[in-house]
Formats: structure tokens, sequence, C-alpha cells
């Protein structure tokens, strides 16, 4: 016997077996297989802990604080952070030109040039206002136990309207929150840091540490005011303090206090008719030592340049200036050759700026990748309140909500995307599926983490949150009325497509063995190219998935048998719950006209089509998993919910596929608002090239009076007479995640023969088009992609810096070009 499961001791047991027992080849062939099951569990235990400890290493620091122009930390829930905070100090107006968390409007444009989240990249921002351009270039340096070193360059350019001799004060800061200490080095008896700042520190999971705020380039401006020769400006001033940790995330407050404070003592000294110039009064006091917050200030005349170099003590060597230049040119390099390689623009996008665009919007995307860590607010007093069964059920709800019955859960951790830095700055469960589907291309093992992050936060029950609202500094962004979390409310579980794009990806490897080999060599595809790896990490997620499927169908029933409705299933109905008179939140198309008044017999089209696409996607997994009795399961629900479509759906005298209510004769009436409703069915692939429908539904994609227009599809049609009524969110506005579902399916159908065909085809050339450059001209008009686009005009509305799901646009650039014939191999 083996003392310990090593792989060459399980082997020689595999190879003596069955000439032993022999005699009883039924009872040898069961030990065998379960020796192999074991071996093979073993084995791939063993290889996802080394993937998942290469991902933890490479993926452990990043700007993880997306609601900031600039900010780093960990994902190590209570841990070191940094951030960036910048002003002119010119003339007194600094509070309001104090730069730190992500705001709209503030701006002319800011965010990623290049990013990897495995390497780093480089950002500028437009600071009209303060008349300078910032450029951040972060750099991550592997090696050592505690997830390596890195490095952060911060660049200041006048901007043409500038004076000649702009001031600019800027302010790099660090926390530390949880158990360790962090210390400035220095004097506070001296009148400000000559040369380098350093920080000393050391924590449990980050083991000892320094941290280097170098002197950089630059000139300082001398006031001539009598207080400059207590603190020159050509010296960097440093303040350590301890603060409580539920403050260490109000940065701004916390040094608008220490500058109050020290305008105060200058104000005793010099008088009101005499004070400091704003360069030399605006300054915190230099302080250095321990503490849980330090503040590091530079005050700068013209152009500037400075670097934070974080070095672990268990990397090989502490990192230096002249490294960080190197990795910075090299990360570039890298960044624009794997670029080109996996999302380059394909005709007819290739001139002009389409790939400088591409790269800007991709990594916004994933620069916006954050790791957020807090408690959260659930009410799960009216639990099950998903029944819904009486006619006045939303009021009830909102009887409900008023006595505010929730509780502080958690805390807990997530590691996502965001929608949009200024406005979105966490993390929102329909959106991530849409966000991760141009990162799986990008980076397999990063997005399976992100979807583990995700699924890490359910329930017993099977529930996720649809919007991750957690700590404090992530409430502050929202307001009171959308904080709380429902555990009956469900939200299109759209992980589910970023799992069938894996599982496509996987069939892929293992039909072309020499691509699986080129992939063994990059980090980014460890789990592709090691199927054992990959199907444990299948094996892993499995029972989540189908606790959440299965909590999704008995949350979000409908009723069909109480209204005697002719159906194949007396079961593949679905409702949303959470439905007021004019919203359902729940289905992310907040304002999308509805049945009127809301009843409980009523059937939501969208919702069955989503449950359609997770049944099959759940299914092929199953088969991977070989969960034989699971797969037949689903493909008979997966059966039904076809058939259901119709039956239930589909309207003769509308031609179109339409939502189900029941009117006041209790009898079933279908209500049919043309638009991303009606081509649900469609969008989620359950529409097959030979359809008796596809016809009507291509008809409708092309008609002009109803949804096509040369900037993309419309949210409803131009014939409703809802159509940019009321709020106007998802009444006619074009929104990049519901457009690109059409591109993709009509590519699908436009690849394949069949009646509708050459149609699809049609459409596919002129949408992937319309789409592209109406995002494309926004971008070069303003700086931003935006979270809707205007369907009159192509101008990008609602929320700016919107690079979440707008950025699948890079996904439609580099989809082939069939106007041209061309025609390029998607993985």
């Amino acid at each position: 016997m083996c003392p310990k499961p090593h792989s060459s001791c399980v082997e020689l047991t595999l190879t003596y077996i069955p000439s032993n027992m022999a005699r009883n080849s039924r009872r040898s062939n069961g030990v065998v297989k379960g020796f192999i099951i074991a071996f093979l569990a073993h084995t791939s235990l063993a290889q996802v802990a080394e993937i998942e400890k290469a991902t933890n290493a490479s993926l452990l620091w990043g700007p993880y604080r997306p609601n900031l122009y600039f900010g780093v930390r960990p994902r190590i829930p209570k841990s070191l952070m940094g951030g960036l905070l910048w002003t002119k100090v010119e003339d007194h107006s600094v509070q309001n030109t104090f730069r730190h968390t992500c705001e709209q409007h503030e701006l002319d444009g800011y965010g990623w040039d290049e990013y990897d989240v495995r390497s780093g990249g480089r950002q500028t921002i437009h600071d009209p206002a303060n008349h300078i351009d910032i450029t951040t270039e972060f750099i991550k340096f592997p090696g050592g136990e505690h997830g390596g070193s890195w490095g952060a360059r911060i660049k200041g350019t006048p901007r043409e309207d500038a004076s000649p001799d702009l001031k600019t004060t800027v302010i790099w800061y660090h926390t530390l929150e949880g158990l360790g200490q962090i210390e400035a080095q220095g004097s506070e008896e001296e009148t400000g840091a000559e040369g380098d700042v350093v920080l000393k520190g050391q924590t449990l999971e980050l083991g000892n540490f320094d941290i280097k705020i170098t002197e950089g380039k630059g000139d300082h401006p001398q006031t001539g005011h009598p207080s400059y020769s207590d603190k020159p400006l050509d010296r960097t001033l440093v303040n350590s303090a301890q603060v409580p940790d539920e403050a260490l995330w109000q940065t701004k407050p916390v040094l608008f206090a220490q500058l109050k404070s020290e305008i105060e003592e200058l104000l005793k000294i010099y008088g009101e008719e005499n004070p400091p110039p704003p360069a030399q009064i605006y300054t915190i006091k230099h302080k250095p030592g321990r503490g849980n917050i330090h503040f590091i200030q530079k005050v700068f005349e013209g152009a500037f340049e400075f670097d934070i170099l974080f070095s672990s003590a268990s990397a090989p060597q502490p990192i230096t200036s002249e490294d960080l230049t190197q990795q910075i040119k090299s990360v570039t390099t890298g960044f624009s050759s794997r670029f080109t390689e996996i999302f380059k623009p394909q005709p007819p996008f290739v001139k002009e700026r389409y790939e400088e665009f591409s790269k800007s919007l991709f990594s916004n995307l994933i620069g916006g990748i954050g790791y957020f860590y807090g408690d959260s607010r659930v009410d799960r007093s009216y639990d099950p309140a998903y029944e819904e069964d009486n006619e006045g059920f939303w009021e009830d709800a909102e009887e409900a909500r008023g006595r505010n019955q929730a509780e502080f859960v958690g805390p807990s951790e997530l590691y996502t995307s965001i929608p949009s830095r200024p406005f979105f700055p966490r993390g929102f469960l329909w959106d991530e599926g849409f966000h991760l589907l141009p990162v799986i291309d990008w980076d397999a093992d990063l997005t399976l983490d992100i979807i583990k992050s995700w699924f890490n936060l359910m329930d017993e029950d099977g529930w996720i949150g649809r919007e991750q609202i957690l700590g404090a500094e992530a409430r502050s962004k929202v307001p009171d009325e959308f904080q709380v979390q429902y555990p009956h409310y469900a939200n299109p579980p759209t992980l589910f497509m970023v799992i069938t794009s894996f599982l496509d990806k996987l069939d892929a490897t293992k039909k072309d063995t020499s691509n699986s080999e080129v992939l063994a060599e990059k980090s980014y595809f460890m789990q592709l190219a090691n199927r054992e790896a990959a199907l444990q990490y299948l094996r892993t997620l499995y029972p989540l998935l189908k606790r959440h499927y299965f909590w999704f169908r008995k949350t979000q029933a409908g009723d069909i048998k109480s209204y005697d409705r002719e159906a194949f299933s007396t079961k593949e109905g679905y409702r949303w719950r959470g439905r007021t008179p004019r919203h359902i939140l729940t289905s992310g198309l907040d304002d999308y006209p509805r049945a009127q008044p809301p009843h409980p017999g009523e059937l939501h089209l969208d919702l069955i089509s989503w449950v359609g696409l997770m049944t099959r996607s759940i299914r092929r997994i199953a088969i991977y998993l070989e969960e034989v009795d699971d797969a037949a399961e689903f493909a008979k629900y997966e059966e039904a919910i076809v058939k259901n479509l119709d039956d239930l759906h589909w309207s003769e005298k509308d031609d179109a596929y339409c939502d189900a209510t029941i009117d006041d004769y209790e009898e079933n009436k279908l209500v049919c608002h043309k638009g991303y409703i009606s081509l649900f069915p469609f969008l989620t692939g359950l529409v097959d090239k030979d359809s008796k429908k596809l016809g009507a539904i291509l008809d409708l994609i092309a008609d002009e009076e109803q949804l096509w227009t040369e900037y993309g599809l419309r949210s409803l049609s131009k014939s409703s007479e809802f159509y940019h009524t009321e709020e106007d969110y998802w009444r006619g506005p074009i929104w990049m995640n519901m457009n690109y579902l059409a591109v993709k399916q009509l590519l699908n159908i436009a690849q394949q023969k069949g009646p509708q065909q050459d149609k699809a085809k049609s459409l596919y050339v002129g949408l992937r088009k319309n789409l592209v450059n109406t995002v494309y001209n926004s971008w070069k008009e303003t700086g931003f992609a935006w979270e809707q686009y205007n369907p009159e005009t192509g101008k990008g509305q609602r929320t700016q810096h919107f690079t979440g799901w707008t950025s699948l646009v890079v996904k439609i650039m580099s989809m082939p070009d069939l106007e041209g014939g061309h025609v390029r191999d998607e993985l």
C-alpha cells in the first residue's frame, strides 16, 4: 500500500489488480474502474490546484478599484490599498477640481489604451478643468511567494490651454485595513522628504514589502512667500495617520480635514491679509511614521513624472525605475501582438482608427475588473413571496419593502468586471455574462475564475443577488431604495452563455491537438490546454449550476394549469418576480412595455427563452461529465420549452412571439409589443435555420418602421404607441448587448444552408456595419463608449464610459466579413 497517493504507486496498482482477480472479472473491472476514477480525480485535482495557484499569483494585484481614476489593491479582503488624487493649485477652487473617484461629465475622456490583467498597461486621463493630461502605467513583476511586485508610473502633461507655469499638486496614498503594519520612513522634524520616499510594511498575506515613491522628474514652484522656508515645495510631504477602518475608503474627506487643519495653522501665523498662495497653502503637514493611512504629496510646475514601486520581500530582488521602463515596453509590445492575433478587426474595419478603438474598448472592459469585499443588504422577510399569486401582488410587495426589514449579511467577496466606472462600479449578474464573452477569447482562466467568484455568492437555495453592492464604499454610489436585494428575484442567467463558449473552445481544442499544444504554453488558457483540469473545474461547478438552475425554475415558475392554456407541457412557462406596473427591473429590460395591469397569470417570453438557453447549456455540461440521467432530464425540459414557445407565445395575428397574460374574462391573451422581447427565442438560439417562424422574425428585424435603423436595432418598434415614452430607457434606444446576440444568430443562420440563409447573410452584413460605426463614430466624437445609442441620430446617451457590454462591439468587429466572402476561424 502506498503511504501517500503518488501517481506512480497508483499506476502499479492498476497494472496488478486485473491479473490478480481474473477469476472474478466483473468485480475486477469494477475495482479497476474505481481506481481509474480515483486516479484521474487525484490527477485532475492536482492539476486544477496548480492552475489556481498560478492564476492567483498572476492575478493578485491590479487596479481593482475601478471606481477610482487610478487605484490599486490585491484580491485580499482586508489589506493594502493605494490611490491617486490631483488638482491644479493656481486658485482656491481645489475643492471642486480635486480628482479621485470617477464621475460622469467631469473629464474629456479617460481609460485604458492597452491593458492586460496579468501584465498591466497604460491609461490616459484628459482633465480640461485642471488643464492637464495624466498618464498612469501599471506593470506587474511576477515571482516570489506573495504574488510578486508591481510598479506604477504617473505622468502629467499640461494641455495646450494651460499656463506656462501650471501648478499641480499630486497625492499618492496607501491605506492598510486589518492586521499588519505600514510605516513611512523619515523624520517629522524635517521640512519634507528629499529624494525617494520609502514605506515599509508587513501583512500575513503579503509578507514583508517595501513601497518606494520616487523623487521623479519635474520642476517645483517657488512661491516666494515666507511660509516656503518651513515647507519648501521641492520636497515630498508625507503624512501618516491612524483613522477608523470605516473611514479608510473616504480618502478625500480625510485629506480635506488635514488640509483644513493646516490652512487654519497657516492663517494663524500669516493672517488672512497675507495668506500663502494656493500651491503653498493646500499642502499636508509633513509627519511620516506609523499609521493605517499615508499621504505622499508632490507639487509640480509644468510637466512631471514619478514612480510607485511595490517590492515584495519574497521576490527575487527589489524593482527599480529602470526595470519599470523596460517592462512597460515589453508589456506594450506583447499586448499589441496578442490583440492582433485574437481581436484584429476584419473588413471593412481595417482603416482609420478602428484597431485603436477596438483596443481601447477591450482594455477598458478588462481594466474595469474589480475586487469587492463587504456586507450587503438582503430582505428575506417575506419568503416565499415568489408565489405572488394575488392580483395586487406588486402593492403587497411595495408595502413589504416599505417596512424595510433588510438585514446586513456577509461579508462576501466578488471578483468581477463592471458596466461603468463612474456610474455602476459594482457587479451586475446579467451584465457579467455579456462582459465575459470577449474576455474568454483573451483569457479563459481569468474568465473561469470570475465565474467561480460569482457562483460562490450563491445561498443554500440557489439564489445569487442580481446586484452586488458589497460594503459601505459600494453603497455610497447607490440610492437607498435600490440597495436591498430579495432572494426570490432572478436575473437573466447570462453566465451560462459564457460556460457554453468555454465548451465550444474545449471542443475545438480537442479536435485540434496542435492548437492545444500552443495553448499549453500560455497561462491564459491552461484549463483549455489540460482537458482533465477543465473537466474537474466543471465537476466542481456543476452542483452549483444545478442548484441555481432548479432555483430558477422554482421561483420564476408561471401558471399554465389554472387558466386552461393549451401547451405541450404544463410546466414550461415562466414569470419574472419583482414586477410593478411600470417596470420589471429583474428582467434587465426595466421599462419595456408589458401587459397592463400586472397579473399573476402572466408568462414572459424573454424569461422562458433564458430558461431555454440555460437548459441547453447545462445539458451540454451534463453530457461532458457523463451525467447520463441528468442529461436526459434536461433534454426533456429543452424539448418542452421549445414547443411551449410556439404553443404559449406565438401570435398568428401579429406574426410574432409575444408575452402572455390573462384578460378580464380569465382567459389567455397574448400581448405583443414588438421589439427586443419579440426576438428573444431567436436571440437565445432557440429558433433553428429551418423554423417556419424564422422568416417573420427576420422580416421584423429588417423593417425600418419597426426595428431596423442605420445605427442598429431599436429596442422597441418605431410603430409602437410606447415608442420614446416616459423614461424611454428600453423603449426605442439601441443597446449593444441585444444587438450582439442578433448579429451572432444572423451569422449562425447565414453560415448554414437553409431557406433564410441569404436573407440572414444580408442582414448580418448590414447590421454588423451599422453597429460598429455607431459606437466608433460616437467614440471619436466624445472619447467614450455609451450605455445606449439614439436610434434617430446614432449619438451615445445616458451613462458615459459604459465599457461593459458596449465592448461587445470588439467581438462584432472581429467577426467574418461575409460581404467579401472572407470567413476566419472563430476560435
